[in-house]
């Protein structure tokens, strides 16, 4: 029998693709043989970032299947694509571990899939494979999905993601306090109802799992993680614990930000950076702009290329003349590098727990505003930044 054959599926996200990579790059590395799954929309752009000297071999194999929706579909709609994943995905993949069957050395023995693809764990308990859920960011924000149940029962949440009481809560005595603020993307929208029905069954497939392993260490989250007992730690997974470079970017690194980076003072930069899916309207990227300005310190601002329309772009390239000596706009940047001074996971443990960083509320118009951000920089929090490089 021939070394075991694990199947990697991740969500399609960067947050989510580039974890998971550096997951299976340890794991051939130490003999098993590895095939990762990627939806058809990402799968070029992963292949493409994924760099010779990343590659260790015949044992990753890279494949793809359709997530439902038609090519020029936008799959910054959240909603649509969790929906046409669960409907397409679980038959697609099936019938690739099927593929696999009596082929010498090539069947499937093991499937680790992001707990947001819950179905996964669902198709592997069907066809007697071993499963592992994987979650690729905090502890403590896996363990907040899993007691949501419990905030519905508590009328802090309705049923269908709605916040019913603005209020704090803790999930347990050793965790940060946390706010319902943070269920905001699910409130007043159609897709927010869509993903929060989702993040509801996934937290009864999780149950199909054989392990929940999660991208942490206790040295970050020993509350969490004495909490939630189930969830074992198997990070930092990092590129740099490997001494290489992170796999598997969405988007065209621009790595002379680390240049310029490199010529400003220690603890000097504000780095925005909002993740591969959120969007801004004009209005919500102006008042960070001119929030940024007013804060009179060098920042480091990561606008994705589908961020951005022709109003945005034109107002995006007035604001680089006024700010080009103090300010960097990046389409992407090679984010485990920049936060390596120091590294971050979230707003609660960034500014509660570490207190490094300060939080930003939004205005009653759900903006976060110019004042807000210049406020918070002048206040008297950890070095007047809300979070810095």
């Amino acid at each position: 029998m021939g070394n075991p054959h694990i199947l990697a599926i991740a969500y399609p996200a960067q947050g989510h693709v580039i974890p998971l990579m550096e997951l299976v790059i340890c794991l051939s590395k130490h003999g098993f043989k590895i095939t990762f799954v990627n939806t058809e929309s990402i799968h070029k752009r992963v292949i493409s970032a994924f760099s010779v000297e990343d590659y260790v071999g015949e044992t990753i194999n890279f494949v793809s299947i359709p997530d439902g929706m038609e090519p020029w579909e936008d799959r910054n709609d959240l909603g649509r694509l969790t929906e046409t994943m669960a409907q397409v995905m679980p038959g697609k993949l099936e019938e690739l571990i099927e593929e696999k069957k009596g082929i010498d050395n090539d069947e499937i023995t093991c499937i680790i899939a992001d707990e947001n693809m819950g179905w996964a764990l669902e198709v592997a308990e069907k066809m007697g494979i071993k499963r592992a859920a994987f979650w690729p960011a905090a502890a403590a924000t896996l363990g907040l999905l899993l007691r949501i149940q419990e905030l519905i029962q508590s009328k802090i949440l309705d049923d269908d993601g709605s916040i019913l009481k603005c209020q704090t809560f803790t999930l347990s005595p050793t965790m940060p306090t946390m706010s319902t603020e943070i269920f905001a993307a699910f409130s007043g929208s159609n897709a927010g109802k869509i993903i929060f029905k989702s993040v509801l069954k996934n937290n009864e497939l999780l149950k199909l799992a054989d392990w929940i392993i999660c991208n942490t260490t206790p040295e970050l989250e020993q509350g969490a993680l004495s909490s939630f007992p189930e969830i074992i730690p198997i990070g930092p997974l990092m590129a740099s614990n490997r001494l290489g470079n992170s796999a598997g970017h969405l988007w065209p690194v621009d790595t002379t930000c680390i240049t310029w980076l490199d010529q400003q003072p220690a603890c000097s930069v504000i780095y925005a950076a909002f993740g591969s899916f959120t969007l801004f309207d004009l209005s919500q990227l102006r008042e960070l702009a001119q929030g940024l300005e007013l804060t009179n310190r060098p920042f480091l601002w990561v606008v994705r290329p589908d961020m951005t329309n022709e109003k945005i772009k034109m107002y995006l390239k007035e604001f680089e003349g006024r700010i080009h000596k103090r300010g960097r706009i990046v389409s992407w940047a090679p984010q485990d590098k920049v936060l390596s001074h120091p590294s971050f996971l979230n707003q609660n443990y960034i500014c509660d727990v570490w207190k490094l960083g300060l939080g930003l509320t939004r205005s009653e118009k759900g903006l976060i505003t110019t004042e807000e951000i210049n406020n918070k920089e002048e206040s008297d929090g950890p070095d007047g930044a809300t979070s810095k490089a």
